[in-house]
Formats: structure tokens, C-alpha cells, sequence
């Protein structure tokens, strides 16, 4: 690909997601700086994971995509090396939006590149995007330090540079960009001596090489596989403790940009690791310090802080320290659902179609609940804003809650089946939302009326097959819009179909559909499941 269009920045969305999720728990392995507490994989999974759900589906100008997404990182930033990831995610993007413009006045045109330096290509844009967003990041920490994902973001900029200069194409500049990367990353060993110490890598480098990778992967149309160095045998690697300040404080502050320069400083009296990145009035602010009540003032004093979150680092000594207590709550559509999820352990408020649960239900739920961390499947699309409005509700009175994205009763199943209360508390948070995310999901029904579709004009007894949320199918017949449906799921590869059959569907449909999963795909297995879900015969998993 030689152009940086919307398709290219969800297809690298995707890409990054994934590998980041396969590499998690390496690049938690390596996180001993700033703090040894085990969460850098995970923290840049749950930023990158944020800005893909802010991005919109359906058609988008570029400027549109990129705001959508940077936005996202902002707001759902994690730890230090998320907050650092989302400036330079904000920054290279509202770089290219500025050197590659795809809206014209009047009519937005999505398919047509307009450069507003004609004299730059689209593989220079990336180039100096890259450079701006290292600088940025830079800028944005009050004392940076060498060693870290700022130098390897800054070294990727600089091979990037090198590459653009001498004509290179998009593809081979970000190819350029990750070998410079990798280079960097191999050196930030003995640029820290407390790395040099654990015999590791910069954990926050090594996922920036994972999403640059990601990059290349989408540019090249070649999967390129980045390992991530394991840790090397040292002749100390015992005391590795951190006798820094005591708490991790982050918030999001609104408050004038004019004000922020000063303000970043007057943190950095108070501790370390200071990052501030945001713009244009709102702010994220990282800081770790032992006087938490003035690091909060110090943003009342320019502003409004809010989802403010205090991590007390010695109750994080360890990454994989039994959780207090946690509850998951399941909305379900059926009373096989609801049996299944309850023997799975989550609890169950009713809902689905035609009986949309509310707020308050979920609210009351997670109260009843008496756990400190929730966890909640909305299990469809309407359900996940009344889910997020409970749980910004129950965070104001400290309850830890996370909402997991599912959008299908089939990609709740997946996700609870991997639930372990033992992990912590963000571990099993990724542990859910990859099973989910990595689910794909249709279903089959009867239309109830004449209405026009994604797939057509359909009639009233027309069968329908509903595939990622979309009616892709209209057949005259259940069991042919199903065996569409799967086929098309499977067609993307996948281990595991799962049927969940609806309170009126024919036995005969569900053993149909299982039979020919058997006759052509017979590496796949197959699992069935009374759900008692209405208006749905079929429910369809494929993992």
C-alpha cells in the first residue's frame, strides 16, 4: 500500500490489537522501569484496545478516523507507557492530518488523497508524522530519560527521516522506521542501568516495536512477527524493588493549554515519571509521587481533574496476586443463557430483544453484587451504553468495574469461559476481551416485516442471516440463510462453532447446520447449546 487511507488505519488498528494481545505477557515480564509492577503489556493493550473501540465504523473523512482514534487513546490511557503511547499516537496523527488533508470543501471525498505540501509525498508525510509525534512525546514527559520507548520512538523517527530522504517508498520507510526500532530497543539494556541490572529490554519500547510492526505488516501485505527479547541472565537480578515514591495518581484534567507548561513542572517537584499529553483542553496526567492530595490540587489549581485513579504500588508487588473478590455480571436473552452463564459464575439481569435492561437493573446488580471489582457483559450493541452509564455510576462510589465490549450472547460465553478469578484484576479484564474480540458472531432469523437491508429488499416470512451485526443473507429458508451464515464466519478461519438455539427453533435446523460444519470443515469442532433466546432460531460463534 503506497497511500495512508482509513482502510490502512483500521487494518493497522487490528493488527496492533492482536499482536499486542499475543505479546502482553512477554512485555509485562520485562516492566521493571519506572516501577517493577508487571503491567506495561497490559497497560498498552487497554490504551490501544480504547482507541479501537472509539473508532467508528461506517464511513469516515480521514480526519474524522484519526481524531476518533487518538481521542480514544487519550481518554483510555493506562500507565505511563499508555499516556506516552496516546501523545504519540495524537500527535503523528494530527501531523498527517495536517500534511495529508482527505477532506475537500463541500462534499468530504474519501477516496482521493489531497497533500497540502504537493511538493510531499505520502511516504515523507509518514516520515515527518513520526518525527513530530517522537518530539511531541519528548515534550510531554517532565524529564525525559534515555533507555526508554521515547528513544526508540525517537530512533524509529530518525530511520524513518533517513529512509523518506532518499526516496524511499511508504512501505520501505516504515520499514525502516521498525528495523531502527529494533536497533534501539536492543541498546536500551545498557542505557538504564536498573535494565542492565534484570537483563531485559525497555518493556514500553518493545510494545512500541510490536505496534510499529503491526504497521509494516498492513504497509508490506508480508505478517511481520516481532519477537520480544526475553529476559537474559544477570549476576544480579535480585533487588530489583523500586525505592521511588509510593503511588501511580492519573486523571484527566480539563484546563487551558496555556496553563499546562507550568503546571507539568510543578509536578515534577512532587515525583517522577511526569506525563502530561492531551491539547485543545483536555489533558491526561501521570504522575507517581508520595503526596497524592497535592498532585490532585496542583491540577485544581489550572482546572478540573476527573476519573481520577490512585494505584498504590506495593499492593501491585506482584502482577498475578489473587484478587479480592470480583463479580461478572451477564445480560442474557434466554433461559438456557441465563443457565449458562450462571454455571459459569457470573450473575444475570434479563435483557436482549425486546427487553432492553436499564441503568438502575445494572446498577442495582453490581451493588448486590458486594464485590470491589465487576466485570459486565452487555452481550449486544444496545445493551454496552447502559452497561458504561452503570459503571461510571458505581465508580464514583470506588467500585473498580470494566465493561467488556461484547456485542453477541456468543461472544459473552467466550469470554467468561476464560474467566479466572485468581488473575488479577486487568489480567482477566484482557483474558475476557480477547476471547470476545476474537469471536465472530451471526444468527438467523425471521423477517417481520417488508424493509430494506444491507443485503437487499426483503419480505415478510424471509429468512435473514445476520452476520457481525449486518443482514448479510436473504433466503427463502432458515437452514439455507444458516448454513450462509456460518460458512461466511468460518470463511476467516476459526477452531470452535458455537449454536445456541432459540425458544421455538426446530431441532432439525441446529443438527442441519452441524452436520454440514462436519462434512466440510471437519477441523472444526462443534458445540450446541440450548438458549431460549426469542426472534433468534440460531445463534452462531466462531472462534
Amino acid at each position: 500500500m503506497e497511500e495512508l487511507t482509513v482502510e490502512v488505519l483500521r487494518a493497522w488498528a487490528r493488527t496492533a490489537l492482536a499482536e499486542l494481545t499475543r505479546a502482553r505477557t512477554e512485555i509485562d515480564e520485562l516492566n521493571v522501569y519506572p516501577v517493577p509492577d508487571g503491567d506495561t503489556g497490559t497497560n498498552l493493550y487497554l490504551t490501544w484496545e480504547a482507541a479501537c473501540d472509539a473508532l467508528p465504523k461506517g464511513e469516515l473523512t480521514f480526519t474524522e478516523a484519526i481524531q476518533a482514534f487518538g481521542r480514544g487513546a487519550l481518554l483510555g490511557a493506562r500507565g505511563n507507557s499508555g499516556v506516552i503511547t496516546s501523545q504519540l499516537i495524537r500527535a503523528c496523527g494530527n501531523r498527517l492530518n495536517e500534511n495529508l488533508p482527505r477532506d475537500r470543501p463541500g462534499r468530504p471525498d474519501r477516496t482521493e488523497g489531497v497533500l497540502a505540501d504537493p511538493r510531499m509525498s505520502e511516504a515523507a508525510a509518514f516520515a515527518d508524522a513520526l518525527k513530530y509525534a517522537a518530539d511531541a512525546a519528548y515534550g510531554a514527559v517532565a524529564q525525559p530519560v534515555e533507555g526508554t520507548m521515547l528513544t526508540v520512538a525517537r530512533a524509529a523517527a530518525t530511520g524513518a527521516m533517513t529512509a523518506a530522504n532518499d526516496g524511499k517508498t511508504l512501505a520501505d520507510v516504515c520499514l525502516a522506521a521498525v528495523a531502527s526500532a529494533r536497533q534501539a530497543l536492543t541498546k536500551t539494556t545498557e542505557q538504564l542501568d536498573v535494565l542492565r541490572r534484570a537483563g531485559v529490554v525497555d518493556a514500553g519500547g518493545a510494545g512500541l516495536v510490536v505496534i510499529l510492526g503491526a504497521m509494516e505488516s498492513v504497509l508490506t501485505g508480508r505478517h511481520v512477527h516481532v519477537d520480544v527479547p526475553a529476559r537474559i541472565p544477570t549476576e544480579s537480578t535480585t533487588d530489583l524493588s523500586s525505592e521511588g515514591p509510593a503511588y501511580e495518581v492519573m486523571y484527566l484534567l480539563d484546563a487551558p493549554d496555556d496553563k499546562v507548561g507550568d503546571f507539568r513542572q510543578s509536578l515534577a517537584a512532587l515525583g517522577d515519571s511526569v506525563v502530561v499529553v492531551g491539547g485543545d483542553g483536555l489533558w491526561n496526567v501521570h504522575v507517581h509521587t508520595d503526596d497524592v492530595g497535592a498532585a490532585i490540587e496542583h491540577g485544581i489549581d489550572i482546572g478540573r481533574p476527573h476519573r481520577i485513579r490512585v494505584t498504590h504500588f506495593a499492593d501491585q508487588t506482584h502482577h498475578h496476586e489473587p484478587a479480592p473478590g470480583r463479580a461478572v455480571i451477564a445480560v442474557v436473552a434466554g433461559d438456557g443463557l441465563a443457565d449458562l452463564y450462571a454455571e459459569a459464575g457470573a450473575r444475570v439481569i434479563r435483557g436482549g430483544p425486546g427487553r432492553r435492561c436499564s441503568t438502575g437493573e445494572l446498577l442495582q446488580a453490581i451493588e448486590q453484587s458486594q464485590a470491589p471489582e465487576i466485570v459486565v457483559l452487555p452481550n449486544d450493541q444496545d445493551s454496552i451504553a447502559v452497561a458504561e452509564a452503570a459503571a461510571t455510576a458505581a465508580r464514583q462510589d470506588g467500585i473498580r468495574v470494566a465493561v467488556i465490549p461484547t456485542r453477541a450472547q456468543v461472544q459473552g460465553l467466550a469470554a467468561i469461559a476464560v474467566h479466572d478469578p485468581e488473575r488479577s484484576f486487568d489480567d482477566d479484564v484482557v483474558h475476557l476481551s480477547a476471547a470476545a474480540g476474537q469471536t465472530r458472531h451471526g444468527a438467523v432469523t425471521i423477517a417481520i416485516k417488508d424493509a430494506w437491508t444491507m443485503a437487499g429488499r426483503c419480505r415478510i416470512g424471509d429468512a435473514l442471516g445476520v452476520v457481525d451485526g449486518d443482514f448479510a443473507l436473504i433466503t427463502e429458508d432458515l437452514e439455507t440463510a444458516a448454513v450462509g451464515v456460518v460458512d461466511r464466519l468460518l470463511g476467516g478461519g476459526g477452531e470452535l462453532l458455537t449454536i445456541v438455539t432459540g425458544r421455538d427453533a426446530d431441532p432439525a435446523l441446529a443438527e442441519a447446520v452441524e452436520r454440514h460444519v462436519r462434512r466440510q470443515r471437519k477441523d472444526v469442532d462443534v458445540v450446541v447449546y440450548d438458549g431460549g433466546q426469542d426472534r433468534y432460531p440460531l445463534l452462531i460463534g466462531v472462534e
